[in-house]
């Protein structure tokens, strides 16, 4: 099983959509199943800290009044 940390969201998304696809098909073994929908699993906690981190980026842009945008500072993560 490969490192899921260094996916992008597209190739992680990807990959879990042929995952489900796979799984819904029902015709896997029941190890191969269970393979299959633990790293299903890893790849949407993957894909949700992406898209969590997309947020915060987009938040962190604001439009002043005169129009023109600024960076708004995001506060640091835990652990940060």
């Amino acid at each position: 099983m490969s490192d899921i940390s260094g996916l992008s969201f597209e190739d992680a998304l990807a990959e879990l959509e042929r995952i489900v696809r796979g799984l819904e098909g029902g015709q896997q073994k029941l190890e191969d199943a269970i393979t299959c929908y633990e790293r299903g699993t890893a790849l949407r906690r993957h894909c949700e800290a992406k898209l969590a981190e997309a947020e915060a980026r987009v938040q962190a842009i604001v439009e002043r009044a005169d129009g023109s945008l600024a960076l708004k500072p995001v506060p640091p993560k835990d652990g940060d």
